[in-house]
């Protein structure tokens, strides 16, 4: 995972073409974890501070009714005003595209970027929506019936990343 992050990190920096206008903006859960450790290897080679931010897309989910009648809601907090900016949405893994596309809505509500990227730890495949990463770590073969889990030090005790089918 390490290996990972530090290749997404480079090429998120290519991709914005530095720093000047960068925002990381991590998915409730992991991916905010994976944006902070993105963050602090692009401040390490860089010697510049990147804004982050999270996004909690729950109440933006085209699903919501199915989620039950008290849904956990987590955090939104976006560090400076996106207009003009180059904002990164990172998360875990990338599957049907429905909460790129929750995130997406959600980010609309907080400026207008200049560009919004995506980078993912893990691309699975199986998309309903035309929505496809900027940035994969890995990309992986699966099947509808199988599920990908990502474990992060700071939320599970270890990295890890298992294919369950």
């Amino acid at each position: 995972m390490s290996r990972a992050l530090q290749r997404m990190a480079v090429e998120i920096l290519e991709l914005a073409q530095g720093t000047g206008d960068l925002v990381l903006i991590g998915i409730q859960r992991r991916g905010v974890e994976l944006a902070e450790r993105i963050a602090k290897i692009i401040e390490t080679q860089e010697g510049v501070q990147v804004p982050r931010g999270a996004l909690d897309i729950t109440l933006y989910r085209d699903d919501l009714g199915t989620v039950g009648p008290n849904p956990v809601i987590g955090e939104t907090h976006l560090p400076v005003d996106l207009t003009g900016k180059h904002a990164v949405i990172v998360d875990d893994v990338l599957y049907t595209g429905r909460t790129v596309r929750a995130a997406l809505d959600e980010l609309a509500d907080f400026g207008r970027p200049k560009r919004i990227s995506l980078c993912v730890l893990v691309d699975r495949g199986g998309r309903e929506l035309p929505i496809q990463a900027d940035i994969v770590g890995k990309a992986v073969k699966t099947g509808p019936e199988d599920r990908v889990e990502v474990q992060v030090d700071e939320l599970d005790g270890n990295d890890q990343v298992d294919l369950v089918r």
